[in-house]
């Protein structure tokens, strides 16, 4: 019969407590270094996590989980460069370890280099190709890269392995948005919301595609649904005095626009004094006086 360890059951002070003992006696005991890691890791106590798996690193180099482990840390920390250079060596001692390419790729993402993401993520799904977590961030990479059909294709493939992936949907429809493509995007908001119907991304994205398709009465009620959920979401605030200028209700348009300006004045101010969606409002007083 196995002992439970503490660490299993989420007791992660006391597994610490017990991997100190450990090294105490056996310094060299690189796995206890390691475990110490994961334990701290989950404490978030990423910096002593990092410094537990350099030593078991010390101990044993080519430990390719402690390496891993050790990008996840620091990729935690925001030190991507350094965690990509970690799981360089996960993957250098064991090629197939998709994990190591799969995280290896959200570190690239991070430092905004989508093409090599994209190579990681590919990597990841030659050795596990239904891990629909790497296609669905694979679709993302492609999409800040502007390649919108093949970023739905990933989503795609990840809703094959796992329809329920809200997260996919709901992205997917901003690909299909970026196309153009507004019936298709709604279907795919709708699918997210389906899932998880208090996604309030999905709420706002959604009133936007319709916005765009001049269905403005049911954009204003998605942006509603968003705020609904999220009251401080000044997307959609914004978003709903676009809808209101563009149906010429001038009290409704300055009224979400204060709001939006309120929560976010920088932004906001400088936006509508160039956005078309105001033009038929544009030399109202009160509109003026709100972007100066």
């Amino acid at each position: 019969m196995r002992c439970a360890n503490p660490d299993d059951l989420g007791r992660y002070k006391e597994a610490i407590f017990f991997f100190d003992k450990a090294v105490e006696i056996k310094f060299y005991f690189y796995q206890a270094w390691y475990k110490r890691g994961i334990s701290l890791g989950n404490l978030g106590r990423y910096e002593e996590a990092v410094a537990s798996y350099n030593t078991a690193l010390e101990i044993k180099t080519n430990y390719h989980l402690a390496w891993y482990k050790r990008g996840i840390s620091l990729g935690n920390l925001g030190r991507y460069e350094e965690a990509v250079a970690s799981y360089n060596k996960a993957v250098e001692i064991k090629p197939n370890y998709h994990l190591a390419w799969y995280n290896r790729g959200i570190s690239l993402n991070n430092l905004g280099r989508h093409e090599e993401a994209i190579y990681s993520y590919d990597k990841a799904l030659e050795f596990k190709p239904d891990l629909h977590e790497a296609w669905c961030i694979r679709g993302i990479s492609l999409n800040n890269l502007g390649r919108y059909e093949e970023a739905i294709y990933s989503y795609d493939k990840a809703l094959e392995f796992k329809p329920d992936l809200h997260e996919a949907w709901c992205i997917r429809g901003i690909s299909l948005n970026n196309l153009g493509r507004y019936e298709e995007a709604i279907y795919s908001y709708d699918k997210a919301l389906e899932f998880k119907p208090d996604l309030h991304e999905a709420w706002c994205i959604r009133g936007i595609s319709l916005n765009n398709l001049g269905r403005y009465e049911e954009a204003i009620y998605s942006y509603d649904k968003a705020l609904e959920f999220k009251p401080d979401l000044h997307e959609a605030w914004y978003s709903k005095a676009c809808s209101y200028a563009l149906q010429g209700n001038i009290e409704k348009a300055i009224e979400n626009l204060q709001t939006a300006i309120n929560l976010n004045p920088n932004e906001y101010r400088e936006m509508a004094k160039t956005d078309s969606d105001f033009d038929a409002i544009r030399e109202d007083e009160r509109f003026q006086a709100l972007i100066q």
